[in-house]
């Protein structure tokens, strides 16, 4: 399960880019938008018969930074039987896009209510939290790039795959073609969960 802190972001869903979030009409401050998020998910248990539970809302807020640089956020929780995440970063304030969230939990109750659980089922196929990237010839990402066990960024991901490629690429006299693919898949594997 996803993790509080910091902001766990589903793999596979692209990240907005800090330049083109836009600002929102929401006039909701933070705690109000959490409230909203946790009775939108309980009046979706409600409206489709199957509990919500082990709910993490995923941030890079702290009580020392309430406006993170990154305010994506992603909600994730268990609903029949499968993990399940609705993240969005689309707005530059956390509790805007916490709001955004809560509004799309209410459009799935109505969903439930109006079309039934099949429907609702239907809808959610495209919030099943999708799995981490797949290992690398037994590796993950973080570990072929050289930079697990650390918290890193768009930059460090970039740097790493720079200092490597320089080493590993089949132009060179020792490079390797399917380390360099290796080293490609990684990048690309990590910069897709990234904000840029």
């Amino acid at each position: 399960m996803a993790t509080a802190f910091p902001l766990a972001w589903p793999f596979g869903l692209p990240r907005t880019e800090a330049g083109r979030r836009v600002a929102s009409q929401f006039k909701t401050e933070l705690p109000a938008a959490l409230k909203n998020v946790q009775n939108s998910l309980r009046r979706f248990g409600e409206a489709t018969g199957k509990a919500v539970s082990s709910v993490v809302i995923s941030s890079n807020y702290t009580l020392g930074v309430s406006n993170p640089a990154d305010p994506g956020v992603a909600v994730w929780f268990l609903w029949d039987g499968k993990e399940r995440c609705i993240a969005v970063d689309r707005y530059p304030r956390l509790q805007h896009n916490l709001q955004a969230i809560h509004h799309v939990l209410e459009a799935r109750v109505t969903e439930a209510r109006h079309g039934g659980l099949r429907i609702v089922q239907q809808t959610f196929t495209g919030f099943v939290a999708l799995p981490a990237p797949a290992d690398i010839n037994g590796r993950t990402p973080a570990q072929v790039l050289g930079i697990d066990g650390r918290s890193f960024g768009r930059e460090d991901v970039i740097a790493a795959h720079r200092a490597l490629a320089m080493k590993l690429h089949p132009d060179r006299q020792d490079g390797d073609g399917q380390a360099m693919a290796d080293l490609n898949a990684a990048r690309d594997a990590l910069l897709m969960g990234l904000p840029s």
